[in-house]
């Protein structure tokens, strides 16, 4: 009797163990989807936006804008940082859709973080500390999460190549160009 309690016992207390660990898991994965997904879009929508600016008449634009620190970046550094945020806001979600080299995902948080702290410092040292600061903080603080969680909590298993998932990533990717493209199309040809 002693045998069959000793055997059965750690069965019964894995089961009961078990629903709650795959209920936060599955929380926390759902959590840091909604979190990816967000990021790469608002990523992409703003890196997109300052990749345009290699055109002379965007750029013009941009510096009309209300926004101090756009005049102070120099255009070719202006459109290098929005090809950066553009290709982390792709990389939080393309390879996590698509499941090919989902280890991407962490690189390009930890790409955005990096960005973000960088950019923190940029209005820190112009003294911008009311708005962009915190913005940045918490856009990197986020992107940090996402990191961590990809990479050490809930990292995403890679799948095999099919043709559903190269179109799935092809679609995705035409969809961030165009949240990033449409924006800055309206304001070039709408602009008095």
């Amino acid at each position: 009797m002693s045998y069959l309690n000793s055997v059965t016992t750690p069965l019964h207390q894995a089961t009961r163990v078990a629903p709650r660990t795959t209920l936060k898991a599955k929380t926390v994965n759902i959590a840091l989807w909604i979190l990816q997904v967000l990021w790469g879009v608002f990523f992409c929508f703003t890196g997109f936006g300052k990749i345009m600016c290699y055109r002379l008449d965007v750029w013009n634009h941009t510096l009309h804008q209300p926004v101090a620190w756009f005049s102070a970046v120099p255009q070719g550094l202006f459109v290098f940082i929005g090809v950066c945020e553009f290709l982390g806001g792709v990389g939080l979600i393309l390879p996590a859709i698509t499941g090919i080299k989902p280890k991407l995902v962490p690189f390009a948080a930890i790409g955005l973080t990096l960005v973000m702290i960088l950019a923190a410092a940029f209005h820190i040292v112009r003294g911008e500390y009311s708005f962009f600061v915190p913005m940045n903080l918490v856009l990197g603080g986020v992107a940090a999460f996402i990191a961590y969680g990809r990479l050490m909590t809930r990292p995403i298993a890679a799948r095999s190549t099919s043709t559903l998932h190269i179109v799935t990533g092809i679609v995705a990717l035409g969809a961030l160009a165009l949240v990033g493209y449409i924006p800055i199309w309206y304001q070039v040809t709408h602009t008095h």
